[in-house]
């Protein structure tokens, strides 16, 4: 299953297109320095043409990486399939609603509307939020205790920008918004963008409750959009599903090989049967924090340990803690591979 995996992201080629690029169909995190950049790298990527890439808020209102032709098709993929699935979404921003009786789909198209007439050039998130609060009703609003103030709910704001034709700058931190001129959604979801077929493509064999869980969705739609060919699989003892045209030939992909240095946010990390990629709750606890998360270290196709980078001027140090033993010549040029894409120098790589 894991060399499948690392097959079918590409984690295998040594270059690639962005139009072939398969990870984009279900959008690239984009979250801290090496992000999606560093994963499209990975699989063959180095150097993507201005304008060619489009960051927006998505799945689990992270930003995410897409071809920007794509963006009408993936403002129709990626928008809530129901009004229970918005609200499973936006979190704890749903239950005001509820109580003003407005629906969530309708809340996030309140939000989105808003956002439309006031972001007509760039502008920075906490502008934005501000002016949100003064111009939004009161079921849109929530008192921030950390800050002592009243903001807009922040889910609601990030699934609504897309919602809105708003993009986000491309390392811009506070995050800026812009219009994406004459961006309107797809009536229909173009197939290669569909977020469950992507899900079972990128990261199968899975369950509906796997790929509920990614894109927190309610498990009941999920299993409304499953796709007709969708074969099961056991493994393990367990029912999965594959697209049959993935179980025809699952079982001749070759064993995964080489070192790479997978980013904290990389697709291959994000699948929700994570005791299939860590078995021992320790190790899993390490890679997958509340708050901090370090890289893994990707070694014949299992995880084989975590990363932390530390830059110092143009140099860069990485300290690697392994699990499992991994040459260290090869864990060396991985590091050597990250630094010439960050443009500085390897300094050391600590290995624990």
């Amino acid at each position: 299953m894991l060399s499948f995996r690392v097959h079918a992201q590409q984690l295998d080629r040594e270059a690639g297109t962005l139009d072939d690029t398969a990870v984009l169909d279900l959008g690239v995190q984009d979250t801290g320095p090496d992000g999606g950049r560093w994963a499209l790298a990975l699989r063959g990527v180095s150097a993507p043409a201005d304008g060619e890439l489009a960051t927006v808020w998505t799945v689990r209102g992270a930003p995410h990486l897409y071809r920007r032709a794509d963006l009408p098709g993936v403002a129709a993929a990626t928008a809530p399939f129901s009004d229970a699935d918005a609200g499973k979404r936006i979190f704890d921003a749903a239950k005001p609603l509820q109580a003003a009786g407005i629906g969530n789909l309708e809340g996030l198209d309140v939000v989105a509307a808003t956002m439309r007439e006031l972001v007509t050039a760039p502008m920075v998130k906490g502008e934005v939020s501000g002016r949100l609060t003064e111009l939004l009703p009161e079921p849109h609003l929530r008192f921030c205790r950390p800050c002592g103030a009243t903001h807009v709910h922040e889910m609601p704001f990030r699934l609504a920008a897309l919602r809105a034709g708003l993009e986000l700058e491309p390392g811009t931190s506070p995050p800026v918004l812009r219009p994406v001129p004459g961006l309107v959604p797809a009536e229909t979801v173009p197939p290669h963008l569909d977020v469950v077929r992507g899900y079972l493509r990128l990261l199968g064999p899975a369950t509906p409750k796997l790929v509920a869980g990614y894109l927190d969705a309610p498990v009941k739609d999920v299993q409304a959009r499953w796709p007709d060919d969708a074969v099961e699989v056991t493994v393990d003892g367990e029912r999965r599903w594959l697209l049959a045209e993935d179980a025809d030939r699952v079982d001749d992909v070759p064993p995964a090989t080489g070192v790479l240095l997978l980013g904290p946010f990389d697709l291959f990390l994000q699948a929700r049967d994570r005791p299939l990629l860590v078995d021992d709750p320790v190790r899993a606890k390490a890679l997958w924090p509340v708050l901090g998360r370090p890289g893994a270290v990707l070694a014949d196709g299992e995880v084989a340990g975590t990363w932390r980078p530390r830059k110092a001027g143009s140099t860069l140090t990485v300290t690697v803690e392994l699990w499992q033993p991994v040459p260290r010549e090869a864990v060396t040029a991985a590091a050597e591979r990250l630094a010439a894409f960050r443009g500085v120098v390897l300094k050391d790589v600590h290995i624990d």
